[in-house]
């Protein structure tokens, strides 16, 4: 049997930012549990849609325009995972524009419940401490929950994430409180995962 896969989904307009940092920290955690582990970049999966943004031109989604794009391969690539960590930086006080295009072309996902109780949590990185991150981690959990996904938030009091999932304050990289809870975060969508691989549909 193959090793799952659990795929972060950087939701930042760079590639090596704060968004990415964190979400590489609670993948390494994946990896070392026994993961297989991607991640990838909505800034550049999109470059080559002619309209980056849904505009609902069927329903349900046909998908006309993911074919031959690298969009199609990335939604392949998700329909085969256990797991997905979503991370977006804070902007206005919610998820970028990058993911949210992103996961607006995934209508066809949820056509074919490809991520039904697939596990899914979120981290989200604001430029002060209290910079909009629990509500932009609420915008991102919304979207899992209309794919059907199982969400992750707090845990144990001796593994606690945050209640809503990783929150991080820029500059990541010296965030150490970040960082513990990304790790932890990445711990937990392990679990979970493994604790309901029988539920997920492939």
């Amino acid at each position: 049997m193959s090793r799952p896969l659990i795929i972060g989904i950087n939701g930042s307009p760079h590639k090596n930012g704060n968004t990415a940092f964190l979400l590489k920290e609670a993948l390494d955690i994946c990896k070392k549990m026994g993961a297989s582990t991607r991640i990838l970049h909505c800034q550049q999966i999109m470059k080559d849609q002619k309209i980056p943004f849904c505009i609902a031109c069927s329903s349900p989604c046909a998908g006309k325009c993911l074919e031959g794009k690298e969009i199609a391969r990335a939604f392949t690539m998700i329909s085969q995972a256990e797991g997905l960590i979503v991370g977006s930086p804070v902007y206005f006080g919610t998820a970028s524009a990058q993911l949210k295009a992103f996961w607006d072309k995934g209508r066809s996902l949820r056509a074919d419940k490809k991520l039904l109780n697939v596990v899914g949590g979120a981290i989200a990185v604001g430029a002060s401490r209290f910079g909009g991150q629990e509500t932009t981690l609420r915008a991102i959990q919304d979207m899992m929950m209309v794919q059907g996904m199982i969400v992750v938030g707090d845990g144990f009091h001796e593994d606690d994430c945050g209640h809503m999932g990783g929150a991080g304050q820029r500059p990541a990289v010296e965030d150490d409180n970040a960082i513990n809870r990304s790790r932890i975060l990445g711990k937990r969508i392990w679990e979970v995962a493994m604790a309901t691989r029988d539920l997920r549909i492939r």
